[in-house]
């Protein structure tokens, strides 16, 4: 059966992509890794892609220089850089039409900071499917960037896998390490990004809730606050004793709370 997903690397040295983890790399609260399945699902709902190289990236507030072990000193990343001695290389196994068109490593785009990294990487999704570019799901962000997130249809487009990022912080250099996710790619039904599916939604009230609806909140909310409770203790002292249960809890564990506690529950 063809896979999901298929990444071609055109780096050989680029770290292959790897399944996302339901720890977020081990950075999640122990607490929310143990009770909230919420929080490790969307953790581990896709791949991991890495940068292909080590390097820096040095913005000044006004343009931005890259460097990398290939050389030294910042060099101003005037317009793109390719990925050191990959053109040369690529120009021998790429056809007469396709010389000259290897993708750059880094583009600089037209806003102040706006970078374009390539991972490497081509990748195509089976029919239907499309990736989702995002930061690293329930990961600790970098001070020095934010990731631009973005639908590609790789299905039908088969191009270079790239993530775009804004730098925040200047004259201080940001880096980037082959052993840190870059970013994360997740897949998603095309159907689901149209308008057809997007403007099908609702909105009601409490008081519409049917029979079911109270079921549902039965079983979901009440009992869950419910299960251990004595048998008529009234809302303050369940309130305290939630609370201390919570901070016995995370004395214990040195870990925060459970993500997942129900607000009723304080």
């Amino acid at each position: 059966m063809r896979p999901l997903v298929k990444f071609h690397r055109f780096v050989a040295s680029a770290p292959p992509p790897e399944r996302a983890d339901r720890a977020a790399g081990g950075t999640i609260p122990t607490r929310a890794f143990r009770y909230c399945e919420a929080v490790t699902t969307a953790s581990a709902l896709g791949w991991y892609v890495y940068a292909p190289l080590p390097f820096r990236l040095l913005f000044d507030g006004d343009e931005v220089g890259w460097n990398c072990p290939a050389f030294e000193g910042f060099i101003p990343l005037s317009r793109a850089a390719q990925f050191p001695y990959l053109s040369a290389k690529f120009d021998t196994i790429a056809p007469a039409w396709a010389k000259g068109f290897c993708p750059p490593l880094l583009a600089s785009l037209r806003e102040p900071g706006v970078v374009q990294i390539w991972s490497g990487l081509f990748a195509r999704t089976r029919a239907n499917y499309s990736l989702l570019v995002r930061a690293p799901a329930n990961q600790p962000r970098s001070r020095g960037y934010e990731h631009y997130e973005g639908i590609v249809e790789s299905d039908r487009w088969f191009g270079p896998l790239f993530t775009n990022i804004r730098l925040t912080r200047t004259d201080y250099p940001v880096s980037f390490a082959p052993s840190d996710p870059l970013f994360m790619v997740q897949p998603i039904r095309r159907e689901l990004t149209s308008s057809v599916a997007l403007n099908s939604m609702a909105t009601s009230e409490v008081g519409d809730f049917t029979e079911q609806d109270w079921l549902d909140f039965r079983n979901t909310v009440v009992s869950r606050n419910e299960r251990g409770c004595p048998i008529g203790e009234d809302a303050t002292k369940r309130r305290k004793r939630a609370a201390s249960e919570i901070r016995t809890a995370r004395d214990d564990d040195g870990a925060s709370e459970s993500l997942c506690v129900c607000p009723t529950a304080l």
